[in-house]
């Protein structure tokens, strides 16, 4: 049976695009292909929603309906129409689907972006350029290291980054706990600090905000953070533990305030009340996103309602994951008065119109909740049940292909949602839908269902579990192939794999994104 036919969607061309991306209005583009396909070549502007996961993205990154919104695929592919109708069905009033998608695009004569995060890391990039920031090679770093000088490598990243690979002696301090805590890392004005991460990006920035926050200390970037570190042959850190520690107390935070404030007032960041910020929700022709850029773990404690957890440091590195309405309003908010305004004064020179929320945690809103997703309930199937059914079932792994690659139910079909509809299927028997978390499944269940597969059931993944009830099992390094790696960006992993050709291919990328950019793309910047 064929899947459901998909309506007639308004089109836009890409010239219209190009326009509708410069004239004043919020905007939304997506790109609802799977990651690994959005890493091969994207718009400037896009946000990758793969459609896999299509419905719980747009609504986190597009939370307004009425806001205008775009999306695309390869360009033949049909998922970009599949998507417009389920956007259509959630809501969204006003979906437009670019006609030949990214082809389409390039053919028109515009640029494709290779990689993640790439208005990111262009920032990056324009951001040393514009402030001269200071930088430090990795033999040079080592060097320093050994000879015991006054010197505190502080790794930008967030802790479970830092813990794959570090520099040694390096401490995780990620980039939006900087402002607030590096005072306590280098209490002495006379010592080096050095910021890290994996490449570019949060090395440079971390260490112009320090410089920006007027510390007296001689601060640098790393040059090419762990990167550059393995290029050189050094030898990295693997599952280090040294983390920031607790804020400052009390007495030292006027003085930290003044130096956040100053900061954010030479790039002109508002600061709005709780009163300004419930009219700015209530507002049905803007959006406006409440973002906490303290850490997970305070986020966790406690928050205001309507906010989303957006750690400051990977808010500028990755803006494109947590804000996905270009021209929206941004409110940014902390605990303490120094985060914020740091974090708002970066997203400005982003291009974003982001404030900061004065009262910050303590703040006074009114609650607001949104509906769950109206997704398909599955009977859940234990290993156990799975291992008891034999043969009578069809097992559909809807796992990341790598996870796939490395162990899977013998028997078991990797796929993934957009491509389930061209998959053959039995026309009797269950059909066990294997995934790492019950939505996935259920996302995939919409499909399933339109084609009239009544039967579909869960199994979440539990590879330990499988071995202990006896279920053979095995790994398939070359299936799915590269090719069909659909949801797997491979260049940008392979960099910390013991690939120097991938590390330095990585870098070059990075580098060359200004080179890539039109007058448009740069001017949306304010440096």
């Amino acid at each position: 049976m064929s899947a459901a036919p998909v309506a007639h969607r308004a089109r836009v061309s890409a010239r219209e695009l190009k326009s509708w991306l410069n004239d004043g209005g919020e905007i939304a583009l997506l790109d609802v292909r799977e990651h690994g396909r959005y890493g091969e070549g994207h718009l400037f502007f896009s946000v990758s929603v793969p459609y896999s996961r299509l419905e719980p993205e747009a609504r986190r990154l597009v939370p307004r309906r009425s806001t205008r919104v775009v999306v695309y695929d390869g360009g033949d592919e049909g998922v970009a129409d599949r998507a417009a109708r389920r956007l259509a069905a959630l809501g969204y009033s006003r979906v437009f689907v670019l006609d030949g998608g990214a082809a389409g695009w390039a053919k028109a004569g515009f640029q494709l972006f290779a990689g993640v995060n790439v208005p990111s890391k262009t920032f990056g990039e324009l951001a040393e350029i514009a402030f001269h920031t200071p930088r430090i090679g990795a033999l040079e770093l080592s060097e320093r290291l050994a000879k015991g000088e006054n010197l505190v490598v502080l790794d930008g990243r967030p802790v479970e980054e830092y813990r794959k690979m570090s520099i040694p002696t390096a401490v995780c301090c990620p980039n939006g706990e900087l402002a607030l805590r590096a005072g306590a890392l280098a209490p002495d004005p006379t010592t080096t600090i050095v910021v890290n991460c994996a490449g570019r990006t949060r090395s440079i920035i971390g260490a112009q905000t320090l410089i920006d926050m007027g510390v007296a200390n001689p601060v640098f970037a790393l040059e090419n953070g762990t990167q550059g570190w393995y290029l050189e042959d050094l030898v990295l850190d693997r599952g280090a533990n040294r983390l920031y520690p607790p804020p400052p107390p009390e007495a030292a935070l006027p003085r930290l305030r003044r130096q956040a404030r100053a900061f954010a007032d030479a790039w002109k960041v508002p600061f709005v009340s709780a009163f300004e910020v419930e009219a700015f929700r209530a507002d049905t022709v803007w959006t406006t996103y409440l973002c906490d850029v303290r850490t997970p773990e305070e986020f966790a404690a406690a928050s205001l309602p309507g906010a989303r957890s957006t750690p400051g440091g990977q808010l500028v590195q990755a803006t494109d994951q947590y804000l996905g309405t270009r021209m929206a309003r941004v409110v940014v908010f902390d605990g303490e008065g120094v985060r914020a305004p740091v974090i708002a004064a970066r997203l400005r020179q982003m291009g974003w119109d982001a404030m900061v929320l004065a009262e910050g945690v303590f703040a006074t809103l009114t609650p607001c909740e949104e509906a769950p997703l109206a997704l398909p309930d599955l009977p859940a199937v234990s290993t156990r049940e799975l291992a008891a059914m034999g043969t009578g079932a069809t097992l559909l792994d809807l796992r990341s292909s790598p996870a796939y690659r490395a162990e899977h139910l013998k028997g078991a079909i990797w796929t993934i949602r957009p491509r389930l509809g061209d998959l053959a299927l039995p026309s009797s028997g269950p059909v066990i839908l294997i995934a790492d978390s019950a939505e996935v499944a259920r996302l995939a269940a919409l499909e399933l269902t339109e084609r009239g597969v009544r039967d579909l059931r869960l199994h979440l993944a539990d590879p330990a579990g499988w071995a202990a009830a006896g279920l053979g099992t095995e790994a398939t390094p070359d299936v799915p192939a590269d090719a069909e790696c659909i949801d797997f960006l491979f260049f940008v992993h392979d960099r910390h794999s013991g690939n120097k050709a991938a590390a330095r291919q990585y870098l070059a990328w990075e580098t060359d994104l200004i080179a890539q950019i039109d007058a448009d793309e740069r001017a949306s910047f304010r440096i």
